[in-house]
């Protein structure tokens, strides 16, 4: 995993800051990147000045906070293109609707909006607005316009608000703004896309307390995810039952039964460019679910079974709106023989197999290793770190979409 003292030691931070009521979230943010040893400079707008003070930020960050385009002092001392050749990141945070429109329009009426017209680095944003206002389809149109410009929009989160209404608008934390602040920098391969994951078990319940299921830890697909927003891809993730945080930037759907992965898979799928079955679907479940706890029984317990849905094999047969379809193939034995027949079999157009008999690789390891099968070739993924080959498979998959 990324080391996050490596990755940010000496990286060059401008942090901007608009007028929302997140911005309060922002001295813990700074501080969080100064323990990383990152410089960082902030700039605010006049609204911003209404929900943090920047004697605040500047006491966080231990430098002069700058807000005025038209400072004589502050351009004498580095004018403000000088300023946008400085960062390695613009990180604008909270970024309001009104920011993100005078962004896409290329607006520049202020210290903050002429940097990001003027820089050459990485810049991301970290949308923060009512539900509602992010919604509306002119803040998507316009967060549409900055992805597929590369600039990476990192959230929102769900949840409440501090209007009380409930739903996707919150600026994410900053210990999350910090995770993906730490990444290398890669380029925007999947700028524009949307992939949606699933990952994880799914529980097939017996009765109110006992359920079938199995040993994926949804590492795989969390990584998967992890990777799509690192190329740029805004990322529905459908997991079921862990015990790991979702990645930053991605939007969770939390499901259970293999029956409720369907509904939600062939909701977003529809929406998607790509769709990525990782999770490990239980084959079966019960065909009744009793409705109170089962007792021991003296002799042997007899279960009725009845086979679940096939849920990328649905995703890959849809008839309107079909994404491309890639598959998961957790095999003990003969794994290309079994990869390649689902390959076929399913109606995929990719598919990623791996020997989970070896020890160390696989289900609940950090650890593994692939081979990506097309219908005309393959290529063999050696033993690396989820996360790499996370990557690996992302970056495979931009080239086909």
């Amino acid at each position: 995993m990324t080391n996050l003292a490596t990755e940010l030691v000496n990286k060059k931070i401008v942090l901007g800051i608009s007028g929302g009521i997140a911005a309060y979230k922002c001295a813990e943010l700074v501080r969080r990147l100064k323990d990383h040893d990152c410089d960082v400079k902030v700039v605010m707008t006049e609204s911003a000045k209404h929900f943090i003070t920047p004697l605040t930020m500047q006491a966080v960050s231990g430098e002069m906070v700058s807000d005025s385009l038209l400072d004589p002092s502050a351009e004498a001392a580095m004018g403000h293109i000088e300023f946008a050749k400085w960062a390695d990141l613009i990180l604008v945070a909270p970024a309001t609707s009104n920011i993100i429109a005078k962004m896409a329009a290329g607006i520049a009426d202020d210290l903050l909006t002429t940097l990001l017209l003027a820089t050459p680095a990485k810049v991301a944003v970290a949308p923060a607005m009512n539900q509602q206002m992010y919604t509306h389809p002119a803040t998507q149109a316009n967060l549409a316009t900055l992805k597929q410009r590369g600039i990476a929009i990192w959230g929102p989160g769900k949840g409440e608000q501090a209007c009380g209404d409930i739903g996707a608008g919150r600026m994410l934390e900053p210990h999350e703004l910090v995770v993906l602040c730490t990444q290398p920098s890669q380029p925007q391969l999947l700028a524009g896309k949307t992939i949606t994951i699933t990952a994880g078990p799914t529980r097939e319940a017996l009765d109110p307390v006992r359920f079938i299921s199995n040993h994926s830890s949804g590492k795989m697909g969390f990584e998967l995810a992890h990777a799509a927003v690192r190329l740029g891809a805004t990322v529905n993730l459908i997991s079921g039952p862990v015990t790991i945080a979702p990645p930053p930037g991605v939007n969770l759907i939390n499901i259970e039964t293999a029956v409720q992965l369907l509904e939600q898979a062939l909701i977003f799928a529809p929406k998607s460019d790509a769709f990525i079955g990782c999770a490990a679907v239980a084959d079966y479940r019960a065909a009744a679910v009793a409705e109170q706890k089962m007792k021991k029984q003296d002799n042997e317990l007899t279960l009725t079974l009845v086979k679940n849905p096939d849920v990328i094999a649905a995703v890959a047969n849809l008839t309107e709106r079909r994404p491309y379809t890639v598959g998961f193939a957790a095999e003990t034995q003969d794994v290309a023989n079994y990869a390649k027949g689902k390959l076929v079999n399913k109606n995929l157009d990719m598919i990623c197999a791996n020997d989970v008999s070896q020890n160390g690789l696989g289900f609940n390891s950090d650890h593994n290793a692939l081979t990506l099968f097309w219908h005309n070739q393959q290529k063999e993924l050696t033993i690396d770190t989820k996360s790499a080959l996370a990557l690996s498979v992302m970056t495979e998959l931009a080239k086909r979409l």
